[in-house]
């Protein structure tokens, strides 16, 4: 008990005193999971958008591909990607294996499944009846695209945020593409599995604080969110 007290108390002195280390691997971790959610958001948007509101050649197909990846397991992605970023592998030129943008790779491989089949289902949840309104209204259908997809935006939120936790919190494909590698790849994932397995304690219990802290930030904008959006509709209705 004593030694589980010291390294929550040496924790708490890390994070306190602003640790360098600590900084370091949690900006890290935040512009890694923020950059390859940034790319899934401008790629999964107008493709959750042009599925919901076009006729898309085997759409229900794809949308179902999606529903599926949004389950991959990330050691599964991150032994895609070291395959294809390997020396060996077609994209081995650009030199790219155990770098901050191979992590990135698989972090927007996870995400992008997420944010298109969550913000697909936002957009295809939406009254009918408004794009109708809309297209009585003379409203082009750029016009009427734009106004589905704000009154879509709570679920557009919600799937974009819940993309968000899932690449915070993984593990599996960037410590497979990235190599762990001290100041340059190691993220506060990578960084708790490793200083656990050293038994450095006070390190990694100070980044599950933070991780637990993130997630729980996480959590509540995505519940925020989601009221807003429950409450907004009760307004309409």
């Amino acid at each position: 008990m004593y030694s589980i007290i010291e390294a929550f108390k040496k924790a708490f002195v890390l994070i306190l005193s602003l640790d360098p280390e600590l900084l370091g691997i949690i900006l890290l971790s935040l512009k890694v999971s923020g950059t390859a959610l940034l790319i899934a958001s401008a790629i999964g948007l107008p493709l959750s958008a042009m599925l919901g509101l076009r006729k898309v050649p085997a759409k229900g197909i794809f949308v179902s591909l999606m529903n599926t990846f949004m389950g991959l397991p990330p050691v599964v992605v991150g032994l895609f990607v070291y395959m294809m970023l390997s020396r060996s592998g077609p994209m081995g030129f650009l030199g790219l294996l155990y770098t901050p943008s191979a992590m990135i790779i698989a972090q927007t491989i996870l995400a992008l499944p997420i944010v298109v089949s969550l913000c697909h289902s936002a957009i295809i949840a939406v009254d009918r009846n408004i794009r109708l309104a809309s297209q009585t209204l003379g409203a082009t259908p750029f016009q009427t695209s734009i106004t589905i997809i704000k009154e879509a935006r709570y679920g557009i939120m919600s799937g974009i945020i819940a993309a968000l936790g899932r690449v915070m919190a993984e593990v599996g494909a960037i410590l497979i593409v990235g190599g762990n590698i001290a100041g340059y790849t190691r993220v506060m994932t990578t960084t708790i599995a490793l200083e656990t397995d050293k038994g450095n304690f006070e390190l990694a219990v100070a980044l599950g604080i933070i991780l637990l802290t993130i997630s729980l930030f996480i959590n509540a904008l995505l519940h925020f969110v989601q009221k807003n959006g429950t409450v907004e509709a009760a307004l309409w209705d």
